[in-house]
């Protein structure tokens, strides 16, 4: 049997629906998650060109094994790695809370405080990513944004990929060590409509000044593929399984149709560039200042950073940023008005961003329960989101699209950036 028989018998045995022609080929697994769950295949030709992605049915974990891609070190392994590629000497070193990757908070005996960042494996498969999220993060502190900033080991390297046996076998990581910048997130901070205004003209801020950014790699940003992109909420029925016997899965299910028929068509006419992708509760730090405000000290985590659309930063800011606050519906409005205070919106991305939040919204409870089935030991973190989540979709879905918009556009326009 001649090569491409043999692969047209093996798409076939698979139930694959379509693939549109045949050269020689070869396929790649193509997880859609961390771990397995649903996947597709990867058709390449000789050369590697992407011919077609056939996405099937979910896969049992029996089926495909799992691999644990976080990093799991100790903090003896952590401080070896630390002194090695720094050539420091600690004093201190605790674990920080993190989704998929490993964070270490470090204090040298000079007393300087760093942050020790361990990627998980699967994004380490993709050094030239996080080059260019190491340069998006030196580019915006250079231009006054209160962003990490990486510090070069010994040998001058911004980041050192290294294979680390955690206990499953050895693993490729990527490892940086960043600036430590002080200061509470947004989650454990009694933040004001006025510090809610500011991070909405932040985030602007960060992507009109992202514009600028220069790099033949930008290509790497493109959010086609990015399961946590606002383009790809109907991803969530992949995972709705997760939900079964939850009252939310009524919802969840509703908010993806109406994606679908109101938001998805108009996704290709709405402006686009790179922005930070997660600017939430958590990823925002503050310190007081006078009046019971405060200012933002740090942004973190450029993990997400992708070329997507400029609305979407202002839903899952909104989304957020709602989470923890005791009038999570006087958020949007502040939220919106500041970002317009630097790129206002078009009516085409208003009459979106209801949306385009409770989408958001749905990700978290959905992606976060589903990886609690993966990553049980991380649960506490994975659903940080769940409780204030499923209270404010469930409150929001009930307003409805036109009660929420009036609140939120009235507020806006009612701002006074004092």
């Amino acid at each position: 049997m001649d090569r491409e028989k043999l692969w047209w018998g093996l798409f076939s045995d698979l139930g694959l629906m379509r693939i549109s022609y045949l050269l020689p080929l070869r396929f790649a697994l193509h997880p859609g998650f961390y771990t397995s769950g649903p996947v597709g295949f990867l058709c390449c030709d000789e050369i590697g060109n992407r011919i077609e992605m056939v996405r099937t049915a979910a896969v049992s974990p029996d089926t495909v094994p799992a691999v644990d891609h976080r990093p799991m070190l100790t903090l003896q392994q952590a401080t070896q790695l630390t002194v090695r590629l720094y050539g420091v000497t600690l004093t201190e070193i605790s674990t920080l809370p993190s989704y998929n990757d490993q964070n270490f908070f470090l204090v040298t005996k000079e007393d300087n405080k760093y942050v020790l960042k361990i990627m998980n494996s699967k994004e380490s498969m993709n050094p030239t990513r996080m080059e260019v999220q190491t340069l998006a993060m030196s580019f915006l502190h250079q231009r006054g944004v209160p962003s990490q900033i990486v510090v070069p080991t010994t040998t001058g390297k911004l980041m050192s990929m290294e294979e680390i046996d955690c206990g499953q076998g050895a693993q490729t990581y990527c490892v940086r060590l960043m600036t430590y910048l002080p200061g509470k997130t947004v989650a454990e901070s009694p933040v004001t409509v006025q510090d809610l205004y500011q991070i909405g003209k932040l985030a602007a801020v960060i992507d009109t000044t992202l514009k600028q950014l220069v790099s033949p790699n930008l290509d790497v940003l493109q959010s086609n593929e990015e399961m946590w992109s606002l383009s790809n909420i109907p991803l969530i029925d992949d995972y709705l399984s997760v939900m079964d016997g939850d009252p939310l899965q009524k919802v969840i299910k509703a908010v993806v149709k109406q994606y679908k028929s109101l938001v998805a068509p108009r996704i290709v006419s709405l402006r686009k560039g790179i922005i930070h992708g997660d600017i939430n509760d958590q990823n925002i730090i503050v310190t007081p200042s006078a009046n019971g405000r405060h200012e933002v000290s740090g942004v973190l985590d450029f993990s997400l950073l992708m070329i997507d659309c400029y609305v979407f930063e202002v839903a899952v800011t909104i989304a957020y940023m709602m989470m923890e606050n005791p009038s999570p519906l006087d958020v949007g409005g502040a939220v919106l008005a500041g970002w317009e205070s630097v790129m206002v919106l078009s009516e085409e991305e208003k009459d979106s961003l209801f949306l385009l939040v409770l989408g958001r919204l749905c990700q978290s409870l959905v992606y976060g329960r589903y990886n609690v089935t993966k990553y049980p030991d991380n649960k506490e973190y994975l659903l940080t989101t769940a409780k204030s989540g499923t209270l404010l979709l469930t409150k929001l879905w009930e307003m409805g699209k036109k009660n929420v918009e009036r609140k939120w556009f009235t507020d806006a326009a009612m701002f006074i950036d004092k």
